[in-house]
């Protein structure tokens, strides 16, 4: 039963490890961890897992007001799934930055949609998932039924999480 357990997760695998965008590493693995609303850990089929924080989103703090729902949807979605990660360069805190994407769909879409997480602004940039964005204010899904606070703004008042 595990051999057959193993080859059926090789071969989902390689399906699932398609070409990936120029410049972008590819890796395919289990999620074996999530931290947070925008971090998680993805084990490949061979080598140490990789922390991997999902691009173009920001998700509330984990120590922030919703950012306990934000990291429990992500769980809830892609923990012990085997995801697809398209990994486009490095943080500050040495993880992976990349697309994540289960079953082919897009995890970062789903959970900005969701109302677990802000379409990444930058420079004036509404970010790459604006749509989903204005779809769940209009719905006032997740984090839009109440009052929220940008990430990026509860950091510069409170600090990180990590601090401390």
């Amino acid at each position: 039963m595990r051999i057959l357990l193993r080859a059926m997760s090789l071969m989902l695998l390689l399906a699932l490890s398609t070409a990936a965008p120029a410049g972008a590493r590819a890796l395919s693995g289990i999620v074996n961890h999530v931290t947070d609303g925008d971090t998680l850990w993805v084990r490949p089929l061979h080598g140490a897992p990789v922390q991997v924080r999902i691009r173009g989103l920001d998700a509330p703090e984990i120590c922030q007001a919703f950012g306990p729902q934000a990291r429990d949807a992500l769980a809830g979605r892609v923990l012990h799934r085997a995801v697809r990660v398209s990994i486009r360069a490095r943080d500050v805190y040495h993880r992976s930055v990349g697309s994540v994407s289960l079953d082919g769909q897009d995890v970062g879409a789903w959970l900005v949609a969701g109302g677990y997480a802000w379409s990444a602004r930058y420079r004036g940039r509404s970010g790459p998932y604006a749509l989903e964005e204005e779809q769940a204010r209009r719905a006032r899904r997740g984090l839009w039924a109440d009052a929220a606070i940008e990430p990026r703004s509860f950091r510069r008042r409170h600090g990180s999480c990590r601090a401390g």
